[in-house]
Order: C-alpha cells, then structure tokens, then sequence
C-alpha cells in the first residue's frame, strides 16, 4: 500500500514522502496515529500545501532563531556557588541553573537547549552551548565563582 507521510518517520521515512508500507502497517499504525494518509491525488496536493507551509515556518522559526542569537551571544552569565578548598562545587551547576540565570536576563531558553554533557563541578570559566534552532547555535561564557 502507499502512502504519503505526514511526519518523519523512523526508518521509514521523512514528511512529505510517498512509501509503500505493508497494508496492516499503514491500516494499524500509520493511519489511526495520522502519521501518514492513503496516496490519493487529492491527498497528495493537501501534502503538498502542507509541506510547503511547513517550510515558510521553518525559515521563519530558523530566522528568528538567528535573531536571538545574535542577541545571547555577548552575554555572560556568573553564577556564584558553594565550594570547597580546591575550588570543588558542593553541588552542581545544571542547565537548569543557567536556564534560570538567562530568565533573570529576560532570555526565554529552554533547559533542554542548553548544551552540558557533563554538570560543572568545579569554579572557573566554561562556554556552554546553546542550540537555539536545528541550524542555530550559540556559546555564551558562564563564570562559576565561590559564593560569599
């Protein structure tokens, strides 16, 4: 059978796309879950318009994403924190924690945008990145000094 995807589909596909799928496939899963639509003329030009206005809204989030960029990058943020005699953190600084300090700047950023693969442990300076867009990322300096 086939059909045409209405979103990405793992392995099997991406938005927009026309497949063939074993009918109990598309019949049980991609049909009841709107993942796809029966490859039909009329289906295929309601895809079509779809995927074009799905495009006009990627460029607009992508620019607005590089906007924003342009505007974080100089931003410093310095968190202080508890720590210990060799400069150890007794705690943790999360993208949570930077998140939070970005909010107090009147950055709206998500926490999972924030790029940490591992938690800062120790003070010092660090470039954290931001992914604000597919396409679009940042670094900003986070300064983690002893708390008074």
């Amino acid at each position: 059978m086939e059909v045409i995807l209405r979103e990405d589909v793992e392995k099997l596909g991406s938005r927009g796309q026309l497949v063939s799928v074993a009918a109990g496939f598309a019949r049980n899963f991609l049909l009841p879950k709107r993942l796809a639509v029966a490859a039909t003329d009329a289906n295929k030009k309601i895809v079509e318009q779809e995927r074009q206005a799905a495009l006009r809204r990627e460029a607009k989030e992508a620019n607005e994403a590089s906007e924003l960029a342009k505007l974080i990058a100089p931003v410093v943020i310095t968190i202080a924190q508890k720590a210990g005699e060799n400069d150890q953190l007794f705690g943790s600084v999360t993208s949570g924690d930077i998140a939070a300090k970005l909010e107090e700047l009147k950055f709206h950023i998500d926490k999972k945008k924030i790029v940490l693969h591992d938690p800062i442990k120790q003070l010092g300076e660090y470039d954290v990145t931001i992914k604000l867009h597919r396409e679009v990322s940042v670094d900003i300096k986070v300064n983690v000094v002893k708390e008074d």
